[in-house]
């Protein structure tokens, strides 16, 4: 007999606390995903799989060739982080969230193995994931990368090719403060006779040559072995001509953005290389969906950017797709990040209102202040989103943007939920 509905949240509710207790402790490493994967009987090894790691757009890239293998006629599961509203949102079959139900059960199975073995959040939450692609019997696994590659707990899989979407200076206190250093760490996820499709440049991509070179691995480049010959933007999608050695394929996708063109050439060149046939990728870009990511809800336009290179790409979408709207920015940020050149590129463009997640990493408005002269504090983020809705009046769009916690925030305020404490 399943339990009453009221018991069934309950227990639920008392697994995720004991999850995002977890979420303070970041320890890269393989070991302890490595023990935990044994003790489940290797699910991992169930299901092909593709990892998907870089710096910016590896949940679109997910999404996106997600949505091809599914096209293409595939039991597809994906794995992606951080989520927005709810953890079920991180783990999804057939483009489905994982119900309660189920989460529970793999919790309730995994908590006492992660605990033997000393499991940090992200292990945990991956090891689920995969635990549940082998129960439900997918045949492929897409996987967002969490942090780096090297030590990522999603590089325990075995996958059958790697895509590298770009590399930017990003949580440098851990993955190192150079371009250099940065890509040898997401170099990490690449396998030996296996290929690699990456949009990276300059001393990432550097990066990445040396390391194939080193371990036999192929590596193909955008701008080299395929190319996005033209990206027209409209505020419903992307027209993409993907220029590819045997021609061109004109493709649609409905993630808007410059920046998200490159994102849907990896995506489709990786499943023309898995045998999807090229309708079937023109199918599944038309019908991919990434919250979160250049999202419009009503008045508000939701985007994750969350470092310098994502604010300049998200710049330059909003300069040509929403320059007629007048913009009010609603911004927060974790702490460590590159605020000074975020604050260049969304310079100019609008009011600004900057407020904080819930979270002890979260900056305070205070602090941010000196580079938003003129800016609004309110530190509270109810508050922060009832005094950009009086800027905004009724005609003004109001962009939420500076960290995907912040989106998530926000999104749980509109639905009406409490906040809730986010580290990873």
């Amino acid at each position: 007999m399943n339990p009453p509905d009221s018991q069934l949240e309950a227990s639920l509710e008392e697994l995720l606390s004991w999850l995002f207790a977890r979420q303070r402790v970041i320890q890269p490493g393989l070991e302890r995903v490595g023990a935990l994967l044994k003790l489940l009987g290797h699910p991992e090894r169930s299901f092909r799989s593709v990892l998907v790691g870089g710096s910016n757009g590896k949940g679109s890239t997910v999404q996106a060739l997600s949505a091809i293998l599914r096209s293409a006629g595939h039991r597809v599961g994906s794995y992606t982080s951080p989520h927005l509203v709810r953890f079920n949102e991180r783990i999804q079959i057939a483009a489905e969230e994982i119900p309660d139900p189920n989460l529970l059960r793999l919790l309730r199975e995994i908590k006492p193995l992660a605990e033997a073995v000393g499991a940090t959040f992200f292990e945990i939450a991956t090891a689920a994931a995969l635990r549940y692609f082998e129960l439900y019997k997918v045949e492929w696994a897409v996987l967002e990368v969490g942090l780096g590659g090297r030590f990522d707990a999603t590089n325990a899989v075995e996958p059958e090719l790697s895509i590298v979407t770009n590399i930017a200076l990003e949580h440098t206190e851990i993955l190192g403060d150079t371009l250099a250093k940065i890509g040898f760490e997401k170099a990490g996820i690449m396998r030996t006779g296996k290929k690699t499709f990456s949009a990276a440049s300059g001393e990432g991509l550097v990066a990445l040559e040396n390391h194939a070179t080193q371990i036999g691995a192929e590596l193909k480049v955008l701008g080299r072995d395929f190319s996005v010959v033209q990206a027209g933007l409209r505020r419903q999608g992307t027209n993409i001509a993907l220029k590819l050695p045997g021609g061109e394929h004109q493709l649609f996708s409905t993630l808007a953005g410059g920046h998200q063109a490159e994102n849907m050439a990896l995506a489709a060149v990786t499943a023309s290389e898995l045998g999807v046939g090229w309708e079937q990728i023109k199918r599944g870009l038309e019908a991919v969906r990434h919250p979160g990511r250049l999202e419009r809800q009503g008045q508000f336009l939701f985007d994750g950017a969350h470092n310098p290179a994502a604010a300049w790409a998200l710049r330059e979408a909003l300069e040509q797709l929403f320059s007629e709207d007048p913009l009010v920015l609603l911004l927060a940020f974790s702490g460590g990040k590159n605020v000074a050149e975020m604050a260049q590129a969304f310079s100019g463009l609008g009011e600004i209102v900057l407020t904080r997640y819930n979270s002890p990493r979260a900056y305070e408005p205070a602090e941010l202040a000196e580079y938003f002269p003129g800016a609004h504090l309110v530190g509270e983020p109810a508050r922060a989103l009832e005094y950009a809705r009086k800027l905004a009046g009724k005609s003004g769009t109001i962009v939420v943007t500076g960290s995907l916690y912040l989106v998530g925030e926000i999104k749980r305020l509109l639905a009406g939920l409490s906040p809730e404490e986010r580290w990873q």
